[in-house]
Order: structure tokens, then C-alpha cells, then sequence
């Protein structure tokens, strides 16, 4: 399979998506903090320091997804529909579980934007209590589901 980010000479280009037809498109990525048990019970009980520990993170993720063309040198930017970011406590982690939600009616898919809107959550939250753990661990992400366009429907198993 060739990559798509290449032209016939190997040199990096973005992709023309001209011809692609426009259709509802959709993305979800995962991922994970884990955390020292204490940490998780401050940002549940929202005593840290800096405040709205899940509030700031979810802000934060939603403006990655809308800025990832500007972040990814080839990634086109795209009119985006609606980003959702979840954030779940899970005690057995410990840490919160992230996922984002990205849609948008195009000519390309929303995985990029989903990736970069988990990550700066997660990055977020990272920033937002590091004060009181610097060991936290960010990991797992991955794209969950993409939906739309001719490759059709992806699910992680």
C-alpha cells in the first residue's frame, strides 16, 4: 500500500481530496491519565488549585480538534460539526478515561482532529494538577471508530 503523503518522487505533499465525494464523516479517539489514587479523588472533589480540572480539560480538547490543521503540517483544515470529549473516573485505573467525538460533513475524515483533541486533554489535565503529580501517565490513545467516506466504517477491537 502506498502512502498517501508522498508523491511519486517521495517528497511530502497534501493530499488532493478535489475529487473525494462530500459525506458525513466521523471520528472517535480514546485514551487514558493515570494517577496517584489521592489525585484522582482531588480533581473528583474539584479542589485543585487551578479549578475545573474536567471543565478546562474539555474546553481545551474541543479547540485542539478545530486548531489540528495548524498543528499537523498535512492535514487539511475542515469545517467541524460538533466535537464531544467525555471524561470518566475509573477508580480501577487510577485516572480518568478520555474519548472524543469529532464530526463534520467533507471530503476528508475527522481521525486527526479526535487524536489531538484527546491528547490535549489529557495534556490538560496533566498541566492542571502536576503540581501535586508529576507521575501521572497519559497513554492508550488511539482512534476507536471513523466512520464516512469510501474506506467506509473502522472499530477498533
Amino acid at each position: 500500500m502506498a502512502l498517501t503523503h508522498f508523491d511519486a518522487d517521495g517528497r511530502a505533499h497534501m493530499v488532493d481530496v478535489s475529487d473525494k465525494a462530500v459525506t458525513d464523516r466521523v471520528a472517535v479517539a480514546r485514551g487514558w491519565i493515570k494517577m496517584a489514587p489521592e489525585t484522582l479523588d482531588l480533581i473528583e472533589k474539584g479542589e485543585a488549585k487551578k479549578g475545573d480540572v474536567a471543565g478546562v480539560a474539555r474546553l481545551a480538547g474541543i479547540m485542539a480538534a478545530k486548531k489540528t490543521s495548524d498543528l499537523i503540517p498535512l492535514c487539511h483544515p475542515l469545517p467541524i460539526a460538533k466535537v464531544a470529549i467525555e471524561i470518566e473516573t475509573d477508580h480501577d485505573l487510577p485516572g480518568l478515561r478520555l474519548a472524543a467525538t469529532v464530526k463534520t460533513t467533507g471530503q476528508t475524515g475527522v481521525e486527526m482532529e479526535a487524536l489531538s483533541a484527546v491528547s490535549v486533554t489529557a495534556l490538560t489535565v496533566y498541566d492542571m494538577v502536576k503540581a501535586v503529580d508529576r507521575s501521572m501517565e497519559i497513554g492508550g490513545i488511539h482512534v476507536a471508530l471513523k466512520d464516512g467516506g469510501k474506506s467506509g466504517r473502522y472499530e477498533a477491537k
